[in-house]
């Protein structure tokens, strides 16, 4: 049995060994992806004028948490004073392409899940509102503390990323 396991595994590696240096070729010759990046925006409070379509984050965090998914792996902050004219940058621009997002809030004893489309924001004081539209659930008129996750956007630089610039700028030699 061993002998043949040997075999076996030798005969393996030597049918594979051509295709396998291949495709690592072919893979090291591909460009790499910029990362794509998702934002979480944290506030004391929402409001929602349904009239309006208007959605209020009360009180909203000086900082919009960014993150991206694998390989690259990159979290930081950015200023939440900077996300409105952010969201203009690009050729595929949130204004051009308007993000779907999560809204996760406390209402009136619940945990209430609003999945919507994101549009205009403006920052006012602390408190920063979006114009939506609902896709799936109810926004409620009024609740407490909540999270907004805001869907992925391929951009090549996020502001306010120190060291994400300095990784993009050996990734250029």
């Amino acid at each position: 049995m061993t002998t043949r396991r040997r075999f076996l595994g030798t005969a393996v590696l030597a049918a594979t060994a051509g295709p396998l240096e291949s495709a690592t070729a072919q893979e090291t010759k591909a460009p790499a992806k910029d990362p794509d990046f998702l934002f979480v925006q944290s506030a004391k409070g929402i409001a929602f004028d349904k009239a309006k379509g208007r959605l209020v984050l009360k009180g909203v965090s000086r900082s919009t948490v960014f993150f991206s998914d694998r390989p690259e792996r990159i979290a930081g902050h950015m200023d939440t004073k900077e996300f409105p004219a952010f969201w203009k940058e690009g050729k595929d621009s949130f204004q051009s392409n308007p993000p779907n997002a999560t809204l996760s809030v406390f209402g009136e004893g619940q945990i209430v899940n609003v999945v919507m489309v994101l549009r205009n924001p403006v920052l006012t004081g602390d408190d920063l509102s979006y114009d939506i539209r609902v896709l799936q659930g109810e926004v409620p008129a009024k609740g407490g503390e909540g999270s907004l996750f805001i869907d992925i956007i391929g951009r090549p630089m996020t502001p306010g990323s120190v060291a994400g610039a300095e990784r993009r700028a050996w990734r250029r030699y």
